[in-house]
C-alpha cells in the first residue's frame, strides 16, 4: 500500500472541494428527469434551490489535517446490464478509490509554462474556456440561439471545407497551416513527447490540426485506414492537453487560497459541476485499447494502475481474420471486438488509474452501448444517471461510420443528454464553477470531434442539434472521384432516377418504382434471372422485398434466398450455396451483413442496387469483386456483367461517393432518369 499511498498524495494537488463527494455510487446520484420543463428565467438560483431541496447530500467530511495514510473509502459504481443482474461485471468501471488529502499549503505546484502567465488570448484554452470574452460570446451564443450560421467554403490540405460561423467573423477565416506541433500551445510535457512521436505530420493531421486546436466543432469525413492512426493521436493530444490545463489550473488556485486564506475577496472560476472533461464515443474495446495506448505514449506516466486489469479486459493479441479480409474490416474487428464498454481515466502528477470511477475520472472512454446502459432510463427499475455528463467540454466520436452501422439511437440519446445541470450537488463547490456553466450555457462551450470515412445525413443532423459551439464548426470531407471507376473489371452500369415527394415518402416510391421497374424483368426472365444479387441497405426496406418475394404472386416464379444481419451462420451458409446452385435465381443482401461479415459470394451474375450503401468501398466489392469472381470462375463472359442502381434526389451523399463529385449534380438536375456507365 506505501507505493500506492504515494500515487494518491501526489494527486492531492489537483483535488478541490469539490471532489469530496465524487466518490458516491452513481445510482445513488440522481432524480427525476426534468428535461420537459421551461427552462428557469435565473438558472443559477434556480440551480441552487433544486440542489437544496434534493435528498441530503452524502458527501464525505474531510479532515483538516492530513491523515497517516489514506483511509480506504468504500465504493460501488454499479452500473446496469442487460440482463438488469444487480453484480457488476468485473471488466467494466468499477474501481476502489481511496479518500484523498486536501492540499498542502507548503507544496507548491509544479513548474511548467503556461499561458495563463502570459497572454490569455494567445492560447485557445483561455480564449475559449478559461478567460472567454464575454461580449464576443454573448453575441455568438444568441446567434445559435437564433439559428443565424454564416457560412464560407474552403479548401484545406486539399479537402473541401464548409466553415460555418455563429456570427463570429474569425471563425470564416481559414486557419494557418501548422507545419509542427511545438507551434501549438501545449503543456510542456506533452510538447516534449509529442514533438518526438508526431514528428512527421501527414496531411490530415496538418488540416484538423488547427480547427482542432481553436475548438471549433469539426466534421470530418475523410477518415481511412492510413490516416486513422494520425487522426487519434491528434484528438489524444488535444484531450490530454485540455485535461492538464484544466487539473494544473485547479492545482494552483487550490495553492493560491491556500497560502491566501485570509484573503476573502479571493475568487476563481475553474470547474464545472463534476470532474470529467473528455468523453470519447468508441465502436469496440480493441478502439479503445489503441486509444489508450496513444495516451500512455503521449503523456509518459511513471506509473499505471490497473494496467495489468485493462489489458486482460481489452486485449485480444490474436488474429482470426485471413488475407482475403479486406483492409478496414480489418482495421475495425480485429483484436477484442465487443462493442459493449466503458471505462473512466484518471490522472494524477505521475500516475494514470484505469477504471476510476466515472465521477473521479478525467476522461471516459465508452462504446455508445456501454454507456446508454450506464445512463440508465426511465423505464429501469434503478433511476437514470447522466450528471457524469454534465461538465463534459470535449467529446469524440471515432470511426462513426462504424457507429453508424450499431444503434445509433444510443449516440442520439448520449448527445442528447450531455451538458444537462446535474441533479445532485455531488460535493460541487459553486464558488470554483464557471459562470456559464450555472447560466446552462455549457452546450455552447463544448467542442465536439467527429472522425468518420464519410458523410450521411445522420451525421449532418448529429451536426445540426447538438453542435452548438460558439466558437463555430467545420466541416471537411474529399473531393471524389468515383467507386465506378475503381471496380477493375468492365461492367455495364445503369442508375435508374425515380422521384420522390420527401424524406417521407422516398421509401414508398423506391418500393414502387422498384415493383413498376425492376420486378417486371426480373418475372419476363425468370430463367435468365439466376445469380441476381439484391442489395438492400436498410433492414427495414429489406423486410419489406422478402416479404414481397414471399407472398405475391407475381414474383412466384423467381427462387429467392434472403441474408440480414440478423441471419444465423448455417442459415448463411444454406442460402449462399443453393444461390451459387442456382436453386435460388435472387439473393437478397443487406448493408449490415456484408458491413459485419463481409460475405465472399460466388455466382453473382447481375447485381441490383435497391439503394446505394453508405460506405463507397461496398459498391466496389459488390460490383467489382463479386462479378470479377464470376469471371474467373467461367460463369459469365468477361464485360457481361451488370448493374442497375436505383437512386432518388436524397442519396446524394451516397450517390457522389460512387459516381464522384463531378458527375452528382448533372444526374440529379438533368431531365433524362437512366444514366449508363461502362
Amino acid at each position: 500500500m506505501g507505493g500506492r499511498d504515494q500515487d494518491e498524495m501526489d494527486d492531492s494537488e489537483l483535488e478541490s472541494s469539490s471532489d469530496d463527494a465524487q466518490e458516491e455510487d452513481l445510482d445513488s446520484a440522481v432524480s427525476e428527469d426534468g428535461d420537459d420543463e421551461e427552462p428557469p428565467s435565473r438558472p443559477y438560483m434556480a440551480l441552487l434551490q433544486s440542489l437544496n431541496e434534493s435528498s441530503n447530500p452524502k458527501a464525505k467530511r474531510r479532515k483538516l489535517e492530513h491523515p497517516a495514510s489514506p483511509q480506504q473509502a468504500p465504493s460501488s459504481l454499479s452500473h446496469q446490464r442487460e440482463n438488469g443482474d444487480d453484480e457488476e461485471p468485473e471488466d467494466v468501471d468499477k474501481a476502489d478509490e481511496e479518500e484523498e488529502p486536501t492540499v498542502d499549503p507548503d507544496e507548491q505546484p509544479q513548474s511548467d509554462s503556461d499561458s495563463e502567465d502570459g497572454d490569455a488570448s494567445a492560447d485557445p484554452f483561455d480564449a475559449h474556456i478559461a478567460q472567454p470574452d464575454k461580449s464576443s460570446v454573448a453575441k455568438s451564443v444568441q446567434a445559435v440561439k437564433d439559428g443565424q450560421w454564416t457560412t464560407k467554403r474552403a479548401l484545406i490540405q486539399s479537402l473541401r471545407t464548409t466553415l460555418m460561423s455563429p456570427g463570429l467573423e474569425s471563425a470564416l477565416e481559414v486557419p494557418e497551416s501548422v507545419a509542427q506541433v511545438d507551434a501549438l500551445k501545449l503543456k510542456q510535457k506533452l510538447r516534449e513527447t509529442a514533438s518526438t512521436k508526431m514528428s512527421n505530420l501527414d496531411a490530415s493531421q496538418r488540416a484538423l490540426m488547427p480547427l482542432l486546436f481553436e475548438y471549433r466543432d469539426v466534421l470530418h469525413c475523410d477518415r481511412t485506414v492510413a490516416n486513422s492512426h494520425g487522426l487519434r493521436q491528434l484528438v489524444c493530444l488535444h484531450a490530454l492537453n485540455h485535461a492538464f490545463k484544466t487539473r494544473d489550473r485547479v492545482i494552483k488556485n487550490n495553492y493560491k487560497l491556500a497560502k491566501e486564506r485570509e484573503d476573502t475577496d479571493l475568487e476563481f472560476r475553474d470547474q464545472g459541476f463534476t470532474r470529467p472533461k473528455v468523453l470519447f464515443l468508441l465502436p469496440t474495446r480493441n478502439s479503445c485499447t489503441q486509444m489508450v495506448n496513444i495516451i500512455r505514449e503521449l503523456c509518459e506516466p511513471e506509473q499505471q494502475e490497473n494496467r495489468k486489469r485493462f489489458e486482460e479486459s481489452y486485449v485480444e493479441k490474436s488474429s482470426s481474420f485471413g488475407d482475403d479480409r479486406p483492409a478496414d474490416f480489418k482495421n475495425l474487428f480485429e483484436g477484442n471486438d465487443d462493442d459493449m464498454f466503458r471505462i473512466g481515466v484518471k490522472f494524477t502528477r505521475k500516475t494514470i488509474k484505469y477504471f476510476a470511477q466515472f465521477y473521479n475520472s478525467d476522461i471516459l472512454l465508452a462504446s455508445p452501448l456501454g454507456l446508454r446502459m450506464a445512463m440508465g432510463s426511465e423505464e429501469d427499475k434503478k433511476k437514470p444517471d447522466f450528471d457524469f455528463l454534465s461538465s463534459i467540454e470535449l467529446v469524440v466520436v471515432d470511426h462513426a461510420d462504424a457507429l453508424l452501422m450499431q444503434n445509433w439511437e444510443h449516440v442520439e440519446y448520449i448527445f442528447e443528454h450531455l451538458n444537462k445541470q446535474p441533479k445532485d450537488a455531488h460535493g460541487c463547490d459553486f464558488s470554483r464553477v464557471r459562470h456559464w456553466y450555472l447560466d446552462d450555457m455549457a452546450k455552447f462551450f463544448r467542442q465536439t470531434v467527429v472522425l468518420s470515412a464519410f458523410n450521411t445525413p445522420e451525421l449532418s443532423e448529429l451536426a445540426r442539434l447538438h453542435c452548438h459551439n460558439w466558437a463555430g464548426r467545420a466541416r471537411l470531407q474529399p473531393e471524389y472521384p468515383g467507386a465506378i471507376l475503381q471496380l477493375g473489371i468492365k461492367v455495364k452500369q445503369a442508375f435508374s432516377r425515380f422521384q420522390s415527394s420527401s424524406v417521407d415518402n422516398d421509401p414508398d416510391a423506391r418500393f414502387e418504382y422498384f415493383v413498376s421497374a425492376i420486378v417486371p424483368t426480373l418475372v419476363k426472365r425468370a430463367k435468365d434471372s439466376t445469380g441476381t444479387l439484391l442489395f438492400v441497405p436498410s433492414y427495414l426496406d429489406f423486410v419489406r422485398v422478402r416479404n414481397y418475394f414471399a407472398n405475391s404472386p407475381t414474383v412466384s416464379s423467381v427462387t429467392f434466398g434472403a441474408i440480414s444481419e440478423y441471419t444465423d451462420v448455417p442459415e448463411a451458409s444454406r442460402a449462399r450455396s443453393h444461390f451459387l446452385s442456382g436453386r435460388h435465381r435472387v439473393l437478397l443482401y443487406t448493408e449490415r451483413a456484408h458491413h459485419f461479415r463481409r460475405y465472399q459470394l460466388r455466382g453473382v451474375h447481375r447485381v441490383v442496387f435497391y439503394s446505394l450503401p453508405d460506405n463507397p468501398i461496398f459498391y466496389r466489392e459488390i460490383a467489382g469483386e463479386y462479378l470479377a469472381k464470376s469471371e474467373q470462375d467461367l460463369r459469365i463472359e468477361p464485360g457481361q456483367g451488370t448493374v442497375r442502381v436505383m437512386f432518388s434526389r436524397y442519396d446524394v451523399m451516397k450517390l457522389e461517393r460512387v459516381v464522384g463529385s463531378k458527375r452528382v449534380a448533372k444526374m440529379m438536375q438533368e431531365r433524362g432518369d437512366t444514366f449508363d456507365f461502362v
